[in-house]
């Protein structure tokens, strides 16, 4: 499975950006998407989870409220709708995917695949 991320870029604080998760290589149907983040010189941080069925999503405490996570599994592309941004959440994001479910705690080393990374820089 290939994941590719799309979307980022700069943005002002308080502001919104969207980005996309595109996959290829097997069925996304599979596999939970979550979405990670790694702000410089920090561990790299569970965002979000939705399951390989539309339904279920997790969000880690720090974006619930303000984080929507979504699938199209017939495009094949998962986004994560970041809203009221602020500049501690500067960093790279990247799309992952567990086989078949989302764990308990997204723990990047259950990961089975990794995207390359968007960075998302919030700033004045």
């Amino acid at each position: 499975l290939q994941l590719v991320e799309s979307g980022g870029g700069k943005v002002q604080p308080g502001g919104s950006l969207r980005l996309s998760c595109s996959a290829s290589g097997l069925k996304m149907d599979y596999y939970a998407i979550a979405w990670f983040r790694q702000a410089p010189g920090k561990d790299r941080e569970g965002v979000s989870c939705i399951s390989s069925a539309p339904g279920s999503e997790f969000y880690g405490d720090s974006v619930k409220g303000r984080f929507t996570t979504a699938r199209d599994n017939a495009e094949m592309v998962t986004y994560l709708q970041m809203n009221s941004l602020n500049p501690e959440e500067t960093g790279v994001y990247y799309c992952a995917a567990f086989a078949h479910a989302c764990p308990p705690v997204l723990n990047s080393d259950l990961v089975d695949y990794w995207g390359q990374g968007t960075q998302v820089t919030v700033s004045s």
